[in-house]
């Protein structure tokens, strides 16, 4: 009745290197059984970290390991009662039919002889066991299957293995084999159990890379989640950073307003006390008269009317309070440029996460360029900006149109570094076209914001209309002195800076035509002559004196032909080398192009000549026609 018991536990007396029933079983250890030859294969080869195969416990050394006597019976047992009759009782669910004797077929077989292929029982086995004649004869347990052992087509025992072909053989077989590598069936399945032994010495090694591969990526996993986080952590610092630095500037302009508030409040209530004693001293000698009117005694009467004549008051006065109305504005315009800033450093920041992503073959995003200067703001004055870097300009060699140039005075020839290529001429000129050909529907996705930089604008220059609108005064505006502002000619830059990418922007030339508008480098000096824009190797720019149109760069002029506009467009390409001037109207009509290679930051620039000349920036949305 214990018998059955066994097959159940097959799978727990299953070697978990080979899936075998144990052989020979020995214990490691952790407690973990193996066959012996199975332990000695998975640790052949090592000198130390010799480790279990199921739990991964590691041991110094090779442990000393000994037969497990007890398991070893219990598979022998396992082993007795899966034999043949076992299988076949399993196979069908019923108790198998003993293998009779062929001779007598009535008493169970003892031996099977491969030779005869027949199968005897004790009494007909003995003439194999005593006659010499049988002496060499082989024989084996009992077998049911003999002719399955038998080739087909010859009817003889397979004796032989066809490596080639992968089937077993018999002698007369070889014949048709001669080309093949054969083997006895005892060699080659020698062969095939040391093939089949490296083989799993191969999966083991290759299930503990997996196992060590597996490992290497739970680890990089949490070294990404903990790089993450701690990039999560110092984001969530900046912008808190960000915000305390927003909420500082939000508490100090509003405590000027409350300031303000108070200064007129108290003045308020100075003026009130005054009013309410006025008051007073006026029922005073009200109540005075009334009781003079009452008196009898005509001397004592007069007497006081005298006096209460003489007592003058005068009326109520209210004098004229008002909050300081450039105070508030001022720091209203303060905030506004704020948020105009940070509108920008947004929005800056979101093209150039988009150029990284449309770009082709681009791995690593490139880190987004920050305006080459610091914006500080005070109060009443807008944005303004902090001393800039000492650079020295650096010329530009200009490609420009047409050959026919008249110079003002000898040209200053700027220093070029290197010849571009045919090629690259020739695609820098079909870009050029390509923009050239678009609608402005289309140029208007690259739609810039632009606003004035205050700090920049000449003593003479009038910024209105949240820095967009500028204008030429008669009288000095007694601007406060700033490093970046211009001296000598009617100028201002835009607020915006531009190295990379594609930027549209637009300019209203509301009257008067003696103006100028360009781009220029942050470097581009501030006094002296050659701080005028298109005077110097650092500006590019086109002017209008009444009808006539020239452009200017690096003090060279050439005349344009006359093109009637009132709204200019102006498309810069940081990238491609070119900024392109366009007449604004039903159709695109080129004024002029520059082409160079751009070496730094680049601002909208405007010049004025005269009184009644106005500039206005176009505020554009995309869809607007």
């Amino acid at each position: 009745m214990a018998e059955p018991g066994l097959v159940g536990l097959e799978e727990e007396l299953t070697c978990s290197i080979c899936l075998c029933v144990f052989n020979s079983p020995v214990t490691v250890p952790c407690g973990h059984n193996f066959c012996a030859s199975c332990l000695d294969l998975t640790w052949a080869g090592l000198s130390s970290n010799f480790s279990c195969p199921q739990c991964r416990a590691t041991f110094p050394g090779r442990p000393q390991l000994q037969k497990n006597t007890v398991l070893c019976r219990v598979v022998e047992q396992l082993q007795g009662y899966t034999g043949t009759e076992a299988e076949e009782a399993a196979g069908c669910g019923e108790e198998a039919a003993p293998i009779l004797c062929d001779s007598c077929l009535q008493a169970p077989a003892v031996q099977t002889c491969l030779t005869c292929t027949v199968s005897f029982c004790a009494e007909h086995l003995r003439p194999h066991q005593d006659s010499p004649a049988f002496r060499d004869h082989q024989l084996c347990p009992p077998l049911r299957d003999l002719q399955q052992r038998k080739c087909s087509q010859h009817g003889k025992l397979f004796e032989f293995f066809c490596t080639q072909h992968g089937i077993c053989i018999c002698s007369l077989c070889l014949l048709g084999h001669k080309l093949c590598h054969t083997s006895p069936l005892q060699q080659a399945k020698a062969n095939a159990e040391a093939a089949l032994k490296k083989k799993l010495v191969e999966l083991h090694k290759q299930g503990e890379k997996a196992a060590r591969a597996m490992d290497t990526v739970k680890t990089n996993q949490g070294q990404a989640v903990d790089a993450v986080s701690r990039k999560k952590d110092l984001i969530r610092n900046e912008f808190s950073e960000i915000k305390a630095l927003i909420e500082e500037r939000e508490t100090q302009a509003l405590k000027v307003i409350a300031d303000e508030e108070k200064r007129v409040y108290n003045k308020f209530d100075y003026i009130h006390g005054i009013l309410a004693s006025k008051k007073n001293e006026i029922q005073s000698l009200k109540d005075q008269t009334e009781m003079a009117l009452t008196e009898a005694d005509d001397v004592l009467f007069l007497k006081r009317a005298a006096a209460l004549q003489r007592t003058s008051t005068k009326d109520a006065f209210v004098p004229a309070i008002e909050m300081d109305q450039n105070l508030i504005q001022s720091t209203y315009e303060s905030a506004i440029n704020l948020k105009d800033i940070v509108k920008f450093s947004v929005t800056q920041s979101r093209e150039k996460l988009a150029e990284v992503k449309l770009i082709p073959g681009r791995t690593r995003p490139t880190r987004v360029a920050s305006p080459s200067r610091t914006v500080v703001e005070k109060k009443g004055l807008g944005p303004q900006q902090t001393k800039k870097e000492k650079t020295a300009p650096q010329a530009q060699a200009t490609l420009q149109e047409g050959e026919n140039t008249k110079k003002k005075k000898p040209a200053k020839v700027a220093p070029t570094t290197a010849t571009p290529n045919t090629a690259t001429v020739a695609a820098v000129k079909e870009l050029i076209d390509s923009f050239l050909k678009k609608p402005r529907e289309e140029l208007l996705q690259y739609a810039a914001h632009i606003t004035l930089d205050f700090n920049t604008a000449h003593n003479k220059v009038v910024l209105s209309e949240r820095y967009t609108r500028m204008s030429v005064s008669d009288i000095p505006m007694n601007y406060n002195h700033h490093p970046q502002r211009f001296t000598d000619c009617p100028q201002v830059l835009g607020f915006q800076c531009f190295k990379r990418g594609i930027h549209y922007w637009e300019v209203e030339l509301q009257q008067n035509n003696f103006c100028g508008i360009g781009i220029c480098y942050g470097s581009m000096d501030r006094h002296g002559p050659e701080s005028r824009l298109g005077r110097n190797s650092s500006s590019w720019c086109i002017e209008w004196f009444n009808s006539k149109i020239s452009s200017w760069h690096n003090d060279v002029e050439k005349c344009l032909p006359n093109i009637k506009a009132t709204k200019i467009g102006v498309l810069l390409h940081c990238d491609g080398g070119f900024v392109i001037f366009m007449a604004v109207g039903e159709k695109h009509n080129l004024i002029y192009k520059f082409k160079t290679q751009f070496t730094e930051a680049l601002y909208p620039a405007f010049w004025l000549f005269s009184s009644g000349t106005v500039l206005s920036l176009c505020q554009m949305k995309q869809g607007d026609m």
